[in-house]
């Protein structure tokens, strides 16, 4: 069942390690030189399964950790929507525009992922970095990449164990990949 599980620190299941594997597998065609990720349990995990492929550490990124739901935090979209009707219709429609009760907003979210991310796009120039990280803070880095404004969050597909894939050189970053699954629909994972 789908819930708002943002800062919830869950383990990732079976699904979830072969999902991981299948990631490690496809991202071996690129020269990774480090790997950071979010500090919850699920981002550890897959960023550990795919630093074994590299030999790498995985080094945490609190700046990437998932949006704060405050008080949406482990419901359904259901009961968000019966809890807090406008702001969920909100949400749906206008989601730059909400403040979880107790938590974040998209704002919040770009300003600490973008300055994280930026940071190490800074030290690693000539290098290629992975960042395993959660759904909406990677399409919050997608729209920063493009360019793009919080209010078209809902046009940047993101899927469980996606990839994307920005390059950037003299501070102009290009898309190269986006949300792809490939990988995972190769082995009925998706």
């Amino acid at each position: 069942m789908e819930r708002f599980r943002g800062r919830t620190d869950l383990e990732l299941d079976e699904v979830g390690i072969k999902q991981a594997e299948a990631t490690a597998e496809r991202l071996a065609e690129y020269p990774v030189a480090a790997i950071y990720c979010s500090p919850l349990k699920r981002t550890v995990t897959t960023a550990s399964i795919i630093a074994q492929r590299f030999h790498l550490d995985v080094k945490p990124l609190p700046g990437i950790i998932d949006i704060n739901y405050g008080e949406w935090q482990g419901l359904s979209p259901d009961e968000a929507g019966a809890r807090y009707g406008s702001l969920y219709t909100t949400w749906l429609e206008q989601p730059h525009m909400v403040q979880f009760p107790q938590g974040e907003s998209l704002a919040e979210v770009r300003k600490r992922a973008a300055a994280a991310v930026e940071e190490m796009v800074k030290q690693y120039a000539d290098g290629t970095i992975a960042l395993v990280s959660h759904k909406v803070v990677c399409q919050i880095l997608a729209l920063h990449f493009l360019g793009l404004d919080n209010s078209r969050f809902w046009q940047i597909g993101q899927d469980v164990s996606a990839i994307n894939v920005f390059e950037v050189k003299d501070g102009i970053a290009y898309a190269r990949l986006l949300n792809d699954i490939c990988h995972l629909k190769k082995l009925g994972l998706m």
